[in-house]
C-alpha cells in the first residue's frame, strides 16, 4: 500500500482552484470519494492531513478549495475576511461547493455513486449546505462547524445523512443553535445524527487551537471519538 497524492486544478469562469487529492494506488477500481471542507483559513496541511488519513481508509480524499489557486489566511483577521463573504452569500457558498463536488465525481478513481464530505468549522457549515441544498451526496459530517442555516434552502429535502459533532461549550454554535439545527435536518427528511462532547470548545480536532478565553481548544478525547464516529458512519454508508 502507497498513499499518493497530488494537486488538481479546476476552474469556475475565469477563477482558478487548487485542490489537494489522496488515494491508496494498491486500491483496483473506483472508490468512494470523500470532500475535505477547510475551515476559515482556506485550504493548508492540515486539510490535506485528513484528505491522506481518508485515503489511507481506503477512500479518495479531495481537499477542496473554496478561496481560489494560492489564498491562505494568515491570522483570525485576515481569516474572517475570506469566510465572510461566503456566510453573507450562502448560494456563492452552495455553487462553489457543487462544483468540488462534480470535480470529485468526475475523477476516474472515484465511484461517482459514492461520494460524501466532512468538513471542519466553517467546513463544517459548507458540508452542511451540500445537504440543505439538496445536493446529490451520500451524506456529510461537520466537526466543530457553525451551524447557522442560510435562509435559501427552506421546503429542500435531502436523502443524505448527516452527522454532526460538536463541543457542548462551542461559543460559536450555542445549545439553541443545535436544537435548531435537528429540527432543520428533521425538516429536510435527512437522516441525521448529533454528537455532543461535554466541556468541549471550537476547534477541538486541530492540535493549534490554543486559546480557551476565545473558545478554542483541542480535545484530544474529542478528536479521536469524533474521528472513530466518522470511520463508522463511512463504513455503513459504503460497506
Amino acid at each position: 500500500m502507497a498513499i499518493q497524492s497530488r494537486n488538481f486544478q479546476y476552474q469556475l469562469g475565469e477563477e482558478v482552484f487548487e485542490a489537494c487529492i489522496a488515494w491508496d494506488d494498491a486500491i483496483m477500481g473506483p472508490a468512494p470519494g470523500v470532500l475535505v471542507s477547510h475551515a476559515w483559513a482556506g485550504r493548508s496541511d492540515f486539510e490535506n492531513s485528513k484528505a491522506e488519513k481518508l485515503a489511507a481508509m481506503g477512500y479518495v480524499g479531495f481537499a477542496l478549495d473554496l478561496y481560489g489557486k494560492g489564498v491562505l489566511g494568515s491570522g483570525p483577521e485576515e481569516n474572517g475576511r475570506l469566510m465572510q463573504p461566503f456566510l453573507d452569500d450562502r448560494p456563492m457558498l452552495q455553487q462553489r461547493m457543487r462544483l468540488a463536488l462534480d470535480e470529485l465525481r468526475s475523477l476516474p478513481e472515484v465511484d461517482e455513486k459514492k461520494v460524501a464530505a466532512i468538513g471542519f468549522c466553517f467546513g463544517g457549515l459548507c458540508v452542511l449546505d451540500l445537504a440543505r441544498s439538496a445536493a446529490e451526496i451520500s451524506g456529510v459530517a461537520s466537526f466543530h462547524g457553525l451551524l447557522g442555516a442560510p435562509g435559501n434552502t427552506t421546503g429542500n429535502k435531502s436523502a443524505a445523512r448527516v452527522l454532526i459533532m460538536h463541543g457542548w461549550d462551542d461559543p460559536m454554535a450555542p445549545p439553541d443553535d443545535v436544537l435548531a439545527v435537528a429540527a432543520e435536518m428533521d425538516a429536510l427528511g435527512a437522516d441525521w445524527q448529533i454528537h455532543a462532547y461535554g466541556g468541549t470548545l471550537h476547534a477541538f480536532t486541530n492540535p493549534e487551537a490554543n486559546d480557551p478565553d476565545g473558545g478554542l481548544q483541542y480535545d484530544r478525547a474529542a478528536d479521536r471519538q469524533s474521528w472513530n464516529s466518522l470511520e463508522h458512519f463511512l463504513s455503513e454508508m459504503f460497506g
